[in-house]
């Protein structure tokens, strides 16, 4: 492991990327993200990559295509209606069973929104990423270091299960600077025999492609897909706790959210409130073992999210609504201070009837 550098969450993907292995960097330009392509129009030249400014998110994403096809370590990166320009590519990946890096360090919406962080693409990573059964196993790193590690283990994990891995960042982890440290060791090496690499070996031809016009050949991709999403959520699912041993008020949130929620916590400990976190690290697979487990001491949960409230729907089925779930939610580029998160804390904890 390298000494500790400062550096932004952005850059942290893009260097972690490159000592994942990665060589092949397909892009356009949108805040907040934009530091990662700039990181990778610099570096890529230099260790023999192929960093490309794409004429559009569409001909980004099907690049990425393209060089997975052929077995290489790929990335492309966007923020939020980037993404959703993407979302045609994401499904064909997903109907190829391609592996590839998605990054969406994500703004305020709908629309063009803002340039300010936001959470509220949870829906689209979690839900609908494109049209089609489909889904991409989602990272959220809630700090520079973990930008950097989850974006390793997101090629390991897409590579493994031949799909897509999202790191999905909102717009604070993207911009604000910490000192990293970058696992330089060399990356894990996955055959991959089915990539389309020509038949100079003497193998049969590989044929990539996501169309199948047998609608019965079509349905059992379908299943077996599902069956490997399933071995998923057994194995993958990721999460931390902090102070749940004896909680009695469970807070549910992610990337800046928890960070925040941390403070409040330990503030409504100190006024006697036995408050404690989970924080989801895949947001697919979604930790549902822990928050179900949680139910049966806690008496209330507290989704804590930059978003109208979308995780809290995964935190209601979870559950299995065994007990009241509150939202507490800042929009369009805002984040709730702690205070704001204590306040729900205490409402929660008092039981109060307003969700």
């Amino acid at each position: 492991m390298a000494d500790k550098v400062l550096m932004k969450g952005n850059e942290a993907i893009a260097e972690a990327a490159i000592q994942a292995g990665c060589r092949f960097y397909f892009g356009y330009p949108i805040t907040p993200q934009t530091e990662i392509a700039a990181y990778m129009a610099k570096r890529m030249p230099k260790i023999g990559g192929t960093f490309l400014q794409a004429e559009s998110e569409i001909a980004a994403i099907n690049m990425v295509y393209g060089a997975s096809s052929a077995g290489a370590r790929v990335m492309t990166s966007s923020s939020s209606p980037g993404l959703s320009l993407k979302s045609e590519g994401l499904s064909y990946l997903a109907g190829s069973d391609l592996p590839a890096v998605v990054v969406n360090v994500q703004r305020g919406g709908p629309g063009l929104g803002g340039i300010q962080p936001s959470q509220s693409d949870y829906f689209q990573a979690t839900r609908a990423p494109g049209h089609g059964d489909f889904h991409m196993i989602v990272l959220a790193p809630a700090s520079v270091q973990e930008m950097a590690d989850l974006t390793r283990t997101a090629f390991d994990l897409a590579d493994r299960y031949r799909m897509t891995a999202m790191i999905f960042a909102d717009g604070t982890m993207g911009q604000m600077m910490e000192p990293v440290e970058l696992n330089t060791s060399e990356p894990e090496v996955i055959e991959k025999p089915w990539a389309v690499t020509g038949t100079r070996t003497g193998r049969k031809h590989n044929i990539v492609n996501s169309l199948s016009l047998d609608p019965a050949e079509l349905e059992q991709f379908n299943f077996n897909r599902y069956e490997r999403y399933a071995a998923i959520a057994e194995q993958e699912a990721r999460w931390e706790s902090y102070f749940m041993d004896d909680a009695e008020v469970c807070v549910v949130a992610y990337g800046i959210a928890a960070r925040v929620s941390k403070n409040a916590i330990n503030e409504a400990r100190k006024r006697g409130i036995k408050a404690g976190l989970i924080r989801p690290i895949t947001l697919w697979p979604f930790p549902k073992k822990p928050l179900l487990a949680a139910a049966d001491h806690c008496k209330a949960f507290l989704s804590v999210e930059l978003s109208m409230g979308q995780m809290i729907e995964d935190v209601e089925l979870a559950t299995r609504c065994r007990r009241p779930v509150y939202l507490c939610n800042r929009v369009g580029g805002m984040i709730p201070s702690p205070e704001q998160v204590l306040e729900s804390i205490i409402h929660a904890n008092e039981g109060g009837t307003d969700q």
